[in-house]
């Protein structure tokens, strides 16, 4: 049954996702990035972002690092091990079919979480912050700072990640290897390298997105899950492959999810997701920002 929200909860509803909507996008960008260049569909993204959390779970637990100044660690070691996922794993299923590479990406997926299970244990954990739940307060409307941050963090990563793509010369190769593989190729670009700093970079951004949402959001070996299949659904949106579309899709899929939760009961709100989805999918599958095929 639909309800009807006043004002107030419809105002805050759209401030919440449109906060939480920047998370989204950074975790879509690093799935973007990956599949415009290397065109595999990652389903470990997910995994990678727990790994973030955890990360600046216990800097925090264990040496008291703030969470946002964390991401100084989070990001070069998700790095890292993106570099070494692509090196060890996904460089061997590359000219393999598309569905070794879904395999391959969910075994890897699935050894990540039971790692951290044996690791860590499924317990729910949460950061004890102390501002962690301040808000400001502009009308009716509450804005929570641990939101805010996290928000403009995202915007910033992202908007870095757009100007070193198109400044800079490594940043023109990736997008080299990204649209013209052969004519990259003809021009000397080594597409092995290429695939490393690109799978690196997405995985960093997932990292980042994983130390953002710590704050706020419960740390848990499955919890990645749970941004992964809406990070999917942003690409597709956007899409595939399309930074800025991965950036105005988080938005979009972040308000819809917040203000259909004010419509319906919240256990359903993820219906507005698959319901964005489905009609991608049947009138652009191309995405909001994607070039139709020829």
């Amino acid at each position: 049954m639909l309800n009807l929200p006043g004002l107030p909860l419809l105002l805050q509803s759209i401030v919440s996702g449109l906060l939480m909507g920047g998370v989204y996008s950074l975790v879509a960008v690093g799935l973007s990035l990956i599949f415009g260049v290397m065109r595999i569909i990652n389903f470990a993204h997910g995994s990678f972002m727990m790994l973030g959390m955890f990360t600046t779970y216990w800097l925090y637990v264990l040496l008291g690092v703030d969470p946002y100044l964390s991401l100084l660690f989070s990001i070069p070691l998700l790095f890292v091990i993106g570099l070494l996922a692509e090196h060890f794993l996904i460089e061997k299923v590359l000219a393999a079919p598309e569905h070794n590479q879904l395999l391959l990406t969910l075994g890897l997926s699935m050894f990540i979480e039971n790692f951290a299970l044996l690791v860590w244990s499924p317990n729910y954990r949460t950061l004890n912050i102390p501002y962690v739940n301040k808000a400001a307060t502009v009308g009716t409307v509450m804005i929570s700072y641990p939101k805010v941050i996290a928000f403009i963090f995202a915007i910033v990563l992202t908007a870095a990640l757009y100007s070193f793509l198109k400044r800079t010369d490594l940043g023109k190769a990736i997008r080299a290897a990204s649209e013209e593989k052969e004519g990259a190729l003809t021009v000397g670009i080594n597409l092995k390298r290429i695939y490393y700093i690109a799978f690196g970079i997405g995985t960093a951004c997932v990292g980042a997105a994983g130390t953002l949402t710590a704050p706020f959001f419960y740390v848990n070996p499955h919890v990645g899950g749970i941004f992964v299949i809406t990070a999917f659904v942003i690409v597709v949106l956007g899409g595939m492959g399309n930074l800025i579309g991965a950036l105005v899709g988080g938005l979009i899929i972040g308000l819809a999810e917040s203000v259909g939760a004010a419509f319906i009961p919240g256990q359903l709100k993820q219906f507005i997701i698959y319901f964005i989805f489905i009609l991608v999918l049947l009138f652009k599958p191309e995405g909001l920002f994607g070039r139709a095929s020829e």
